[in-house]
């Protein structure tokens, strides 16, 4: 076994694509390909299922990743600290659904042990996508909600990827609403007060169903329905078009438009957020500081983390 064979496993699992770790890694296919075989050959298991779709990684495969990390951080730690050899990357990368809490504390992140060398990733994306990222090892941490409606399916995914999933903390639900809607002059909103605005929703892709929605209360029939695929222009459409979704209650002044307006929506339900990762796989030490970054930033809101 090799450094280098170990540095081509981490690519392969973080691009799901030999010919894109190839190009990547600036070495041909073949080669790269040959070099996985022979890794295989050398401890007698299978890494990868191979199909039309990618590469992904088996359990045996995760397993090995578990400890191929561990080589290469120590070995990255040899390099820094007697100045030989190239210092490997700082390597992070984290899925969750559209929350600002997860941003902020992915901005602190970067700033602290960022440096002159590192590649984080930091994906907002669909919720399937999301426990598919942990399940293929694409990302370590995923953030995302669970609550009554949902609860049942979701566990029962989250068992099937072999994830775990870690409440963080309880919200009651809220109304985003952009500063000048008419709905910011009561202190609380009913669903009948909604009837007659724009439902913003995040599209949950092809599969599209209900128990993937970031939004509760997702199955009720609305009027009026857009499906929106970025935080960004949930918010411009809150302000141009008097719009709204349903969310945790917490806006961001520093990273998110000062225009939007969180309204306790009055519903008996709870929001659980919290985080999923790997059963299988130790948590890096960076993934550890993210998740005390991201309790600092959900204590800083004034929720009690559990």
């Amino acid at each position: 076994m090799r450094i280098q064979q170990l540095e081509y496993l981490e690519k392969i699992a973080a691009t799901g694509s030999i010919n894109e770790a190839a190009k990547q890694l600036f070495i041909s296919q073949p080669s790269l390909s040959q070099s996985m075989k022979e890794l295989e050959k050398e401890y007698q298991i299978q890494l990868f299922y191979r199909s039309k779709a990618g590469i992904t990684l088996t359990d045996a495969g995760r397993e090995f990743m578990n400890y191929s990390r561990g080589v290469l951080d120590q070995v990255n730690l040899l390099n820094q600290h007697f100045g030989q050899g190239t210092i490997r990357k700082r390597v992070f990368s984290v899925s969750a659904q559209h929350y600002a809490f997860v941003v902020h504390a992915f901005v602190d992140l970067v700033k602290q042990i960022g440096g002159d060398t590192y590649q984080f990733t930091l994906r907002e994306t669909q919720t399937e996508n999301v426990l598919d990222d942990i399940q293929t090892l694409k990302s370590e941490l995923g953030v995302i909600y669970i609550n009554a409606f949902n609860k049942t399916v979701m566990k029962r995914l989250i068992t099937e990827k072999d994830l775990e999933f870690t409440p963080l903390f309880d919200v009651q639900p809220h109304v985003f609403v952009g500063r000048d809607n008419p709905l910011t002059a009561k202190s609380h909103i009913t669903l009948a007060d909604l009837k007659d605005y724009p439902y913003l929703s995040y599209e949950q892709g092809d599969t599209n169903s209900f128990y993937f929605s970031e939004e509760i209360l997702s199955t009720l029939p609305h009027k009026k329905h857009i499906l929106i695929s970025d935080r960004a222009t949930i918010f411009n459409l809150m302000v141009g078009l008097n719009g709204y979704t349903i969310s945790s209650g917490i806006i961001s002044s520093e990273l998110n438009d000062e225009k939007i307006v969180a309204i306790p929506l009055d519903v008996d339900d709870t929001i659980t957020l919290g985080y999923l990762r790997h059963k299988k796989i130790e948590l890096s030490a960076t993934a550890q500081l993210y998740l005390e970054m991201l309790k600092q930033h959900i204590r800083g809101y004034g929720f009690e983390v559990q």
